[in-house]
């Protein structure tokens, strides 16, 4: 069994009443790719970079000083960006009959939209609404969230003529 089909069963077994009544099966997974790569995946790789390899040490590159905090999270990125494109393209949107190249190029630009979509969120929260600032960068994963959601299932992964599950075009749920 390949680790893709043994991480899809195990992520099936949890859809399941009542989240199969509210969720499609492929937002359900991804959700739980997103939950394995952001919540488990990314803190635990942050957690060891930043004691282990950086080592709490400021990053002198001559134009400027990268902090610790910083610097880590540079190395992070790149293993967060690649576990998040394998998750989605093997688990949560396997069906998608694009190259992977196509795939892989799509879903750098939708990071590169989330990443100036938190940005602009963020700031407007903060500085135009007045919300605190933990308040608004979770009100700004949401906004994220939902934005990353429809750019991978319409953009980067997107099926030929849109994902489809009925004759007619819309999705039909299944009640267990």
């Amino acid at each position: 069994m390949r680790l893709a089909d043994a991480i899809t069963a195990a992520i099936d077994r949890f859809y399941v009443r009542p989240v199969a009544v509210l969720l499609p099966l492929e937002t359900f997974r991804y959700a739980a790719c997103g939950g394995m790569t952001y919540v488990l995946f990314d803190p635990t790789c942050y957690f060891l970079i930043y004691n282990y390899i950086v080592g709490h040490r400021f990053f002198d590159l001559g134009f400027f000083v990268l902090s610790p905090h910083i610097a880590a999270l540079a190395l992070v990125f790149p293993l967060t960006f690649f576990v998040g494109f394998w998750l989605n393209r093997n688990v949560a949107f396997r069906r998608s009959p694009l190259r992977t190249r196509t795939q892989l190029w799509r879903y750098a630009l939708s990071i590169g939209g989330s990443l100036l979509l938190t940005y602009a969120v963020l700031k407007f929260f903060v500085e135009v609404c007045c919300v605190w600032p933990t308040p608004a960068k979770v009100l700004t994963t949401c906004v994220t969230t939902v934005y990353s959601y429809l750019a991978a299932k319409y953009f980067t992964f997107r099926m030929e003529n849109g994902p489809r599950d009925g004759e007619n075009g819309l999705r039909q749920r299944k009640w267990l």
